[in-house]
């Protein structure tokens, strides 16, 4: 089972597309979460440690998770997807870009 931890800022529009894409994937659990404290779900330490890859959508959710999770990310895999948040939920265009870019740093 590979586990995906997908992070934007409030985990309402790309992140939660995230999950619920990859959550269909044979083999795959995913989780949407968000680096700002009033996200749907917040990032946490138990996520960070829970996740095989953390997907992040831009390099300031990247700065965020590095800076303040860098004990637990020894052996993890953070990736920076660089999508905007220009995006609805589950927007098809979302979706193709996800579908596009997750592979390449995933087995799925």
């Amino acid at each position: 089972m590979t586990k995906l931890l997908f992070v934007c800022s409030e985990n309402r529009l790309r992140s939660p597309t995230g999950e619920e894409v990859f959550s269909a994937y044979e083999g795959v659990e995913a989780i949407g979460c968000g680096t700002n404290s009033d996200a749907e779900t917040p990032l946490s330490g138990d996520l960070v440690e829970w996740a095989d890859v953390i997907l992040v959508m831009e390099k300031s959710h990247k700065n965020k998770v590095s800076k303040k999770y860098k004990e637990l990310l020894k052996n993890k895999r953070l990736v920076c997807l660089d999508i905007p948040d220009n995006y609805d939920r589950m927007q098809p265009e979302l979706v193709r870009l996800l579908k596009n870019k997750v592979p390449k740093y995933v087995r799925l």
